[in-house]
């Protein structure tokens, strides 16, 4: 998963919840400004972050093994 779908995933399901920027930071507590670059794509963000993201938005994050053509 690209960052790009990360960051659209977030805005849907922030969308589909009816939260906005400032109610998710402050619920994540995770800084305004931090979620405000993230989602612009022109921020990174710590794991820890979007943890905290995830878990208000009600997703988690998963590491799964890369499928290979072999």
């Amino acid at each position: 998963m690209t960052t790009d779908e990360i960051i659209k995933m977030i805005k849907e399901r922030k969308n589909l919840l009816g939260i906005n920027q400032e109610y998710l930071a402050e619920l994540s507590e995770v800084g305004l400004a931090t979620l405000k670059r993230f989602e612009s794509g022109r921020g990174n963000i710590t794991l820890n972050n979007l943890l905290k993201i995830a878990d208000v938005l009600g997703l988690e994050i998963k590491l799964e093994l890369k499928k290979t053509n072999k």
